[in-house]
């Protein structure tokens, strides 16, 4: 039921919230539409995943009770890999738009203002151009990823090493670390970039690494 390639991915992903077609995409960037779209058949004939259509024609996928059952020993085997394997190793592979789709569903929307918010996210890879992501916060609280500038005032430019803020997110380095190192850099709304370490939460493992440090209440915006 679960050998065939993918499937672990696609339930971490629905267990992490997604429900439609293109949010599932999304959060598996690896995998085509076409393949996606069998192995998701091939999951609900075998009752991991149940496919329903509301009454405007949205198609949902959710898991079942029998995948359910999964999800704290999957978990339980990530913590103890992020223990046990060595940072280096975990941070050979980095995917930019994946980190990006993380951090957008962990938004602690409570502690941002209660207005729209704009977060647009700059980040370096070696030998690469910069990879630039906008983070939107609506007032009903949805948050959106775009990598197509959606001409909006921004609030808030994070300037970010690939390495170093994925290192942040995973709980093998901290915030205050990365901006010491100039690694992370903050420009703009001041109580914004100050309360970051609150409201963007990290990945659920950060905590599973023994001396994992722990964000500062504030940071340092760029230029102070």
């Amino acid at each position: 039921m679960l050998e065939p390639r993918w499937t672990m991915l696609i339930l971490c992903e629905m267990w992490s919230g997604s429900t439609r077609f293109s949010e599932i995409q999304r959060g598996v960037p690896g995998m085509s539409p076409s393949l996606l779209s069998r192995r998701l058949k091939e999951m609900e004939v075998k009752g991991l995943v149940t496919r329903t259509t509301d009454s405007d024609g949205h198609i949902d996928y959710r898991t079942t009770p029998t995948a359910d059952e999964l999800e704290p020993l999957v978990h339980a085997l990530g913590a103890w890999a992020h223990r046990h394997i060595d940072p280096d190793l975990q941070l050979e592979c980095l995917d930019d738009h994946l980190l990006m789709w993380n951090i957008r569903r962990k938004i602690v929307v409570s502690e941002l203002p209660r207005r729209k918010v704009v977060v647009q996210f700059i980040l370096k890879i070696d030998g690469k151009p910069d990879c630039n992501y906008w983070l939107i916060v609506r007032t009903d609280g949805a948050t959106d990823l775009c990598m197509v500038n959606p001409k909006f005032d921004v609030d808030l430019y994070v300037s970010a090493d690939l390495r170093a803020i994925t290192s942040v997110w995973m709980g093998h380095s901290s915030f205050a670390q990365e901006f010491a190192r100039e690694q992370i850099v903050l420009i703009g709304d001041k109580a914004l970039a100050r309360s970051l370490p609150r409201w963007l939460q990290r990945s659920s493992f950060a905590a599973s690494r023994p001396g994992a440090t722990a964000s500062p209440p504030s940071v340092r915006l760029a230029g102070e």
